[in-house]
């Protein structure tokens, strides 16, 4: 009967195993929990009981057996089968465009390229030989790294046995290990509540904690992995880089996440540039973005550099961080509703500025940091990015009851009751004669990407709709010189200024008036397609939002919302009062369509270096306002450069092509 009864157990043993990896890969890979924690634990629970009744069935690579009971005596250094290399990065978008072209010249062709999130972490690999982990290496010096396989056997999101029946015969991941900030939190109020010193940032914690000699303290850490490389493989099937992701992914491993192919080295950069503004969403350090050559067929013909492979560099920027105080949380209300968090700080200085305020983004953000009025905070600041809080030190609470802070269920500014966008994350007013949405919406219609109305700042703005002078974008040009006038610091000069200003916006053209009129999801790129596409809003109003759908650089979501402005009372009584008045629906050439004149068609033209008088998006979109486009490449096929202060290699190559460079008051002089 013991036999018999072994056999069952065995059995179950090994569903219980099964069941606990695919769990495991549910929650770490796919970030898709089927059950419950404690549904979680009671199979754990399970498995260690049987396991305790018959040791002898334990497998190494059970689940259990993530953390050994005793420390190991010394770290061994360890060779790596194939050399760990760095990366050459940059800090400067025109150096990664220019490493693009010369990559894409080396090949002798175009190239796929991805993106992924550079990790502030400590850089790692782990091997599997038949789909059992064996070991794992710190970097080290690239040749030989620390043996640290019994710490990363404590690391939840890396499997003991990778899920899938036929294993590659060896498989080297290379990825880098880290810790969470919100993990980081809990971990300074124990450091606190033992009477320790709390760590400063994460990555400090990941290093010190993946070399521990006793993987019992490493366990309590809670790190994690991302993977996103290779070293020695047999048996992969994947022959590019996104494809490599999937197949780790599907054996259980966490690949890095966020990865976004492109087609051209210019729309890799773009993306770069966006995706910066949005890394306070994650709960991880990010110090940069790695650019790598998708097809590894690609990256064989570059090959590698002494130090570092020919086929990736990464694009990083600046971080700094301060500590400082949380005084208070209010909210705006934007142009298209949302509400908005704001932090006010007690100032403190942060690279070369005094900071004292910090957007909070979104009401999840605030749940998700657990960001109290009278905590203290790190705030960060990294490339572009304006200041944002990273986390929250709980551990300085000392005990004092800080209450969660309560999110407006009303608007602060009309009363309105607000609303969460259906499977987002942003809360709005949803009044659309909402004071404050009006005041945003005036603001943003005379901007310079709008409608360009010279004059009309925020002071007027408030005053204006504060007075109740303008309610919508029409009464803007039914203002009159008496009742600007009597504005405070508005003579007769000032007020005739202002109305021939908003009179000669009338004629600028159907792509500015489609960004100025806040529509959800349209921006000035998004409506120069449309002004190009439908060039007439008469016949854009009337497009169905399959229609929309149907035009390259509109998706799904952009086409609904279009739809549904067009289709609401809103919208119809504000195209038809515009239209009344006399603006400009259509885009009968290049110049209307932008906005702005005939002067640069047919004409290429790159900018390079620092500007005095122009943002880089600034003199873009001045060039395509005029009919010109604005490349990122310096060609034969170039017609100008315009160049600023230390202008580098674009300007050295248009001088070897003899491409004419002018200056910033030259390109004015180009377009007036």
């Amino acid at each position: 009967m013991p036999g018999a009864e072994m056999k069952v157990t065995a059995k179950r043993i090994a569903e219980l195993t099964e069941e606990i990896r695919l769990h495991d890969r549910a929650y770490y890979v796919d970030a898709q929990p089927k059950i419950s924690d404690l549904e979680y634990d009671r199979l754990m629970l399970e498995l260690k009981s049987l396991e305790k009744q018959f040791p002898n069935l334990v497998q190494s690579d059970s689940p259990t057996q993530r953390i050994g009971d005793q420390p190991v005596s010394h770290l061994k250094q360890v060779p790596h089968t194939v050399r760990m290399l760095s990366i050459d990065n940059t800090y400067s978008i025109d150096e990664l465009l220019d490493y693009g072209i010369k990559t894409e010249a080396a090949l002798g062709g175009p190239a796929e390229w991805v993106v992924e999130l550079k990790i502030d972490g400590v850089a790692a690999t782990i091997v599997y030989e038949n789909g059992e982990l064996v070991r794992a290496l710190t970097r080290g010096n690239g040749e030989v790294g620390d043996d640290i396989t019994h710490n990363i056997r404590t690391i939840a999101d890396v499997p003991l046995r990778l899920t899938t029946k036929n294993p590659p015969p060896i498989l080297e991941v290379r990825g880098e290990v880290y810790m969470a900030n919100s993990d980081l939190v809990r971990l300074n109020e124990k450091q606190a509540a033992a009477g320790q010193q709390p760590y400063a940032n994460t990555r400090n914690v990941s290093a010190g904690s993946i070399r521990l000699l006793d993987p019992r303290i490493c366990a309590d850490r809670n790190l994690r992995v991302f993977c996103h490389g290779t070293g020695m493989c047999e048996g992969l099937t994947s022959n590019n880089h996104l494809d490599f992701l999937r197949e780790i992914g599907s054996y259980g491993l966490p690949p890095t996440p966020d990865v976004e192919g492109f087609s051209s080295i210019k729309k890799t950069a773009e993306h770069c540039e966006r995706i910066v503004d949005t890394l306070h969403d994650l709960d991880f350090e990010v110090d940069g973005l790695v650019i790598k050559l998708n097809r590894f067929d690609q990256r064989e013909a570059l090959g590698a550099r002494s130090k570092s492979p020919r086929w990736l560099i990464a694009y990083k920027w600046e971080k700094y961080e301060a500590v400082t105080t949380l005084n208070s949380i209010e909210v705006q209300v934007g142009k298209t509703g949302a509400i908005t968090p704001v932090a006010n700080l007690e100032p403190v200085e942060l690279a070369g500025t005094t900071v004292s305020r910090a957007s909070l983004h979104n009401a999840e953000e605030i749940e998700r940091k657990d960001i109290r009025v009278g905590d203290t905070v790190v705030v960060e600041k990294a490339g572009k990015i304006i200041p944002h809080i990273v986390r929250v030190e709980t551990h300085k609470r000392e005990g004092k009851h800080v209450p969660k802070y309560q999110f407006p269920t009303t608007c602060p500014e009309c009363s309105t009751p607000l609303s969460k966008d259906e499977g987002g994350v942003y809360i709005r007013c949803t009044n659309i004669e909402c004071p404050a949405q009006l005041r945003e919406r005036i603001r943003y219609f005379a901007t310079r990407n709008a409608m360009d109305i010279e004059g009309l700042g925020d002071k007027i703005v408030d005053q204006i709709v504060s007075g109740g002078m303008v309610k919508n974008y029409g009464d803007l040009y039914r203002l009159t010189i008496e009742q600007l006038k009597e504005l405070p610091r508005m003579g007769v000069g000032s007020s005739t200024k202002l109305v021939k200003a908003i009179q000669a916006s009338k004629d600028a053209g159907l792509a500015r008036l489609l960004n100025a009129l806040s529509i959800r999801h349209v921006g000035i790129t998004v409506a120069k397609v449309l002004a190009r596409n439908f060039k007439d809003l008469n016949v854009l109003q009337n497009a169905t939002a399959e229609e929309l759908s149907n035009v390259d650089e509109v998706g799904d979501i952009i086409a609904e919302s279009v739809a549904a402005f067009f289709a609401s009372d809103y919208g119809r009584d504000t195209v038809n009062d515009l239209n009344d008045i006399g603006l400009k629906m259509s885009a009968d050439h290049p110049g209307d369509s932008l906005g702005g004149s005939e002067k640069l068609v047919g004409k290429t033209l790159v900018v390079t270096g620092t500007l005095s008088k122009y943002t880089r998006d600034e003199i873009k979109n001045l060039i395509e306002q005029h009919g010109g486009k604005a490349s990122s490449s310096v060609s034969k096929k170039t017609d100008f450069v315009v160049a600023g202060e230390k202008a580098g290699s674009k300007k050295a190559k248009a001088e070897s092509l003899g491409v004419k460079i002018i200056s910033e008051d030259e390109f004015e002089s180009l377009i007036n």
